[in-house]
């Protein structure tokens, strides 16, 4: 060998240690090459090594869609080994853009930047995204902000999305597009919130209904419209009139901007028909209504919509006090009812439906003046007397002082029991205090006692035949009558030392005084004692005062012999 040709044996020998050195640092490396040649579903790309690469035609498809390589294309690839068992040059195209995106994706991530993905499949738990060549998993409950029954329409979609995690290591990526839709969700809100103003009517559409009212998109943001403010006349349920779907005019009525929370109502838009509502529902004037909601203080009426009344229970019926509404009138039912009062300021109107009847006890006093007799079923029996059942549905009391002329009323009421029909005179009608007092001893006849004593006042004389002497006075008969009446032992004489019942005898006949006589209670006393005081002061008025000579002996001597002379006669 020349000297000439040692150094270029040498020259050659660096340079391919040198081309060595450089091929084992591309190993895991990006690198570009040439696409020489497609064969078959295999793409032959040159990457200016000694030996071309072979890799899947299906690696560089994007998102599903077609690849497009033709020769010529220069392409990225990560560059696994520079020669395989074939001696060919193991490339992934799929590892290069996985590498490249995890760099990108990184950056993103660090800066809480969103990135730019597709969902191409549907995976236990959820979804996989490409984000441009790095695969990210996608939970279900991270793909809206409500639960989506189809995903179809956002599959193969290019959308952004917000990276939650990321392991590099294990090479797992979790994303969110909940995160971001919540995001622009809140950034259409606030800005919608600012643009609104309380008074404003605007159009929105029922998103979702409750028991207590629906919440209407205003498009982007939800306003509640209570129950309450769906209309001015009573509504059970916002479903009576609302539906999911509807588009609804509604005017704001009040806006939190800190809250979001907005408020809105429908009625506000109509006239409020409680204006002027004293002159189109003047009290004492009857009018028809319908009955809208029954309660246990009585029944709602509704007298035009929006407008309603209250008849409280004790407006409902004259006779029936403690029976529920609900057994007097029926829901939806038709009734006339009577303006009792009405209150503009608390909105509130209240009815009467017993004042549309006649009042029963005026018409029983219009058919049964007093005096006049009726018939009834005893209802009940009471310490204080009888009640009986009357025409119109009204009772009347029979007090136990009205039930027998000669007995005790505690006597008396034993002989009646519940269901009894008997004959009783009218003998009062209290319409303001709904009262009619009855009498059962009336309808026997007049009253024995009174026929009896037939002139007999207070302060007449009246001869007594003894019939009894007692211990402690005398028993008497007035004569001409069937009175009986008892002369205690203080009442036999002036004189108190003829005060001695056994002065008397059986059988003999005195004079007293009437000293008090109770046609209602049926009580007469009568008295000797206040007959001679009488007597007395009567002498002294007709023979002059013991002042003129004569003694007090001799008035009375002369005023007796004249009663004397006088019975004589």
């Amino acid at each position: 060998m020349s000297v000439a040709q040692q150094p270029a044996k040498e020259d050659f020998a660096a340079l391919l240690d040198e081309s060595f050195q450089a091929d084992a640092l591309m190993e895991g490396a990006v690198i570009k090459g040439t696409v020489v040649a497609i064969e078959k579903d295999l793409a032959v790309i040159d990457v200016g090594l000694k030996t071309e690469g072979r890799v899947p035609v299906k690696e560089f498809a994007v998102a599903g869609r077609d690849a497009g390589l033709k020769p010529g294309d220069v392409v990225e690839v990560y560059l696994e080994r520079i020669e395989n068992a074939l001696g060919e040059a193991v490339l992934s195209r799929e590892k290069a853009r996985r590498e490249e995106s995890w760099v990108r994706l990184e950056e993103s991530f660090n800066k809480n930047e969103k990135v730019q993905g597709v969902i191409f499949n549907q995976v236990k738990g959820g979804f996989t995204v490409d984000l441009d060549g790095a695969v990210a998993f996608l939970p279900r409950s991270q793909v809206d902000i409500r639960p989506v029954r189809d995903v179809g329409p956002l599959m193969h979609t290019p959308q952004p999305f917000q990276i939650l995690k990321m392991d590099k290591r294990r090479g797992n990526i979790v994303v969110s597009r909940r995160t971001v839709l919540e995001e622009t969700r809140a950034e259409q809100r606030s800005e919608l919130v600012q643009s609104l103003e309380e008074g404003q009517i605007i159009d929105g559409v029922v998103k979702n209904i409750t028991d207590y009212g629906a919440f209407v998109d205003l498009g982007g943001i939800d306003g509640l419209l209570h129950v309450t403010d769906i209309a001015w006349r009573r509504i059970n349920h916002p479903s009576e009139v609302l539906s999911i779907g509807q588009t609804v005019r509604v005017q704001i009525i009040r806006v939190n901007h800190e809250t979001h929370r907005i408020s809105l109502g429908m009625k506000q838009l109509e006239a409020d028909p409680w204006e002027g509502i004293e002159a189109k529902y003047p009290v004492g004037v009857k009018f028809k209504g319908r009955v809208t909601n029954i309660t246990d203080y009585g029944a709602f009426v509704e007298l035009e919509p929006g407008i309603e009344g209250l008849i409280h229970v004790s407006e409902m019926s004259w006779t029936k006090k403690n029976v529920h509404p609900g057994k007097i009138v029926s829901t939806s039912q038709e009734v006339e009812v009577m303006v009792l009062e009405v209150d503009p300021v608390k909105r509130r109107i209240s009815l009467g439906l017993k004042q549309t009847l006649q009042n029963p006890w005026e018409a029983f006093a219009e058919k049964h003046p007093v005096g006049s007799t009726v018939e009834g079923e005893v209802k009940n029996k009471t310490e204080f007397g009888l009640f009986v059942g009357l025409d119109g549905d009204v009772d009347g009391m029979v007090h136990l002082s009205d039930l027998d002329w000669n007995r005790p009323g505690e006597q008396a009421i034993e002989d009646y029991n519940r269901g009894d029909q008997v004959r009783a005179q009218v003998l009062d009608v209290d319409i303001e205090k709904e009262r009619i007092s009855l009498g059962i001893k009336q309808v026997g006849g007049a009253d024995p006692f009174e026929e009896a004593s037939g002139d007999i006042r207070k302060g007449s004389v009246v001869t007594c035949e003894i019939i009894d002497v007692k211990e402690n006075g005398i028993e008497v008969k007035i004569a001409d009558s069937d009175l009986t009446a008892f002369i205690r032992r203080s009442d036999l004489s002036r004189d108190r030392s003829e005060q001695r019942p056994e002065r008397f005898a059986k059988g003999e006949k005195v004079d007293a005084r009437v000293t008090n006589f109770d046609k209602k209670a049926h009580k007469i006393a009568v008295s000797i004692k206040a007959l001679e005081i009488a007597e007395e002061k009567e002498a002294v008025a007709q023979y002059g005062s013991t002042d003129s000579g004569a003694s007090l002996g001799d008035i009375l001597g002369a005023a007796l012999k004249a009663r004397q002379d006088g019975d004589k006669e």
